[in-house]
């Protein structure tokens, strides 16, 4: 399957050159989720088809991939997404590999493109190992420029400390958090966001208001016709908030970019390809390195889907974006690592899921939470439980992760003290000691949410 795509953005320059400039616009305010009902235009793409789709006087065309260099003053880049380096579970038990795979298929390509950017999740557990492991294999490239932007997994450990000593020079560095920047290259203007920091509990992924201010500074002294391209880790559309996937001031964000006729929105963390278009902004979900997650809504809960064997890289890709001057058009195309088309793995994956999650609502599996102690807390598919424990003050409550992923224990109002990131099996236990309520969530996953109601 294929998806059409146009919209504005230029080329050709020397990569790099990070310019954190202070610009600025003023506030023309979306709707709730900024976007525009009337003009609403919302189509899912699994493309595996090697082709890049163009407009041209509104008349559609196609070229196979690699069949034409780029043409003299075309900018191309390519954006790779939530490579994961330290997952190694089941949905894919060699992450390494699969990245690396992912980066021989950018060095293959007749003509090199002029920079990537990586869109987050470089990393499973934030740890510098993991770091250092995904710096190796991205040092393959013939691509001589990489720029970053954080996901969830790599900011969990330290509030991004790591990942900005590794990846944010140059970057703007605020009072909460920092990591954003933004920079020029073949007459485009790029502006990288941070949307991972300071998730608050049932929450989307946040800016926050420093780096809004910040972004209305940045692009205030550009010109309406400048194309711009913004890349972060969550989307900054509501994709589908029950699964925390979208970023609840985005639509802030994108007022200040209204004004400019060509906005074009890269992003990662739903390890899949969602295309949009809504006025005169177009957004863009990418494929992962790592593993696939369910579409929305297909499964009971988001995270790593397992797909049959052999079809793991029919759900794994980069994407290729093309910029052509003369008919000021955007060209946005996924190659999956296999090159087939991804239906059949993301479909059999989800049958597969949803038919983990009946049998587990109806107990054919045995709840890892009755190996826990009476008032304890299992983590799994996305969930605490039981979502609510009572106990008596003096009490200890443990959680265990018992997901194939990371999660973190938040308080909500920071009466009790957060836990370290939990992998696969890990533990930890909070001794209550006073009565009351205390509500608390992931940090990585902020729509999972529990209680501990303490009683004299």
């Amino acid at each position: 399957m294929s998806h059409i795509h146009s919209h504005a953005l230029p080329g050709n320059a020397k990569p790099g050159g990070t310019d954190a400039s202070d610009k600025t616009h003023q506030d023309d305010a979306l709707d709730a989720d900024g976007l525009d009902r009337r003009n609403f235009l919302s189509c899912m793409a699994w493309v595996g088809t090697g082709l890049i789709w163009t407009m041209s006087g509104g008349i559609p065309s196609s070229s196979r991939l690699g069949a034409q260099a780029p043409k003299k003053g075309e900018l191309f880049f390519m954006q790779i997404s939530d490579s994961h380096i330290g997952f190694d579970k089941a949905a894919n038990s060699d992450v390494t590999a699969t990245l690396r795979a992912a980066i021989g298929k950018i060095n293959a390509m007749p003509v090199q493109p002029a920079f990537m950017i990586h869109t987050g999740d470089i990393s499973q557990l934030s740890k510098p190992s993991e770091f250092d492991t995904a710096d190796q294999v991205l040092r393959e490239a013939r691509t001589e420029k990489t720029f970053f932007v954080p996901g969830e997994h790599d900011v969990g450990v330290d509030a991004g400390v790591s990942y900005l000593e590794r990846y944010g020079k140059g970057t703007q560095r605020g009072q909460v958090g920092g990591g954003w920047y933004s920079f020029d290259h073949s007459g485009v203007h790029f502006i990288g966001l941070v949307n991972v920091l300071n998730l608050k509990a049932g929450g989307l992924g946040s800016l926050g208001a420093e780096q809004l201010e910040w972004i209305e500074r940045d692009v205030k002294h550009l010109s309406s016709s400048t194309p711009i391209v913004v890349f972060a880790h969550v989307p900054l559309w509501s994709v589908y908030p029950e699964w925390g996937w979208g970023t609840d001031d985005g639509a802030r964000a994108l007022g200040y970019l209204k004004r400019f006729g060509s906005v074009t929105v890269l992003n990662g963390h739903i390890h899949q390809t969602m295309q949009k278009v809504e006025g005169n902004v177009s957004f863009h979900t990418a494929l992962s390195t790592a593993f696939p997650q369910p579409r929305p809504g297909t499964a009971p809960s988001p995270g790593p889907m397992v797909v049959p064997a052999g079809q793991l890289r029919d759900v794994l890709g980069v994407r290729e974006v093309h910029y052509l001057p003369s008919n000021r058009h955007l060209a946005v195309v996924d190659h999956t690592l296999s090159g087939n088309s991804p239906d059949a793995a993301f479909a059999a994956g989800e049958v597969a899921a949803r038919a983990h999650g009946k049998m587990a609502a109806a107990g054919a599996i045995t709840s890892v939470a009755a190996t826990l102690g009476a008032g304890d807390v299992s983590i799994a598919n996305f969930a605490f439980t039981p979502k609510i424990v009572k106990v008596s003050a003096g009490s200890k409550v443990s959680w265990r992760n018992d997901d194939d992923v990371p999660h973190k224990i938040q308080s909500s109002d920071n009466r009790f003290r957060g836990s370290p990131l939990l992998d696969t099996k890990g533990v930890y236990a909070v001794d209550f000691k006073e009565s009351g309520e205390f509500p608390y969530f992931c940090s990585l996953h902020p729509t999972m949410q529990g209680k501990i109601v303490v009683t004299r």
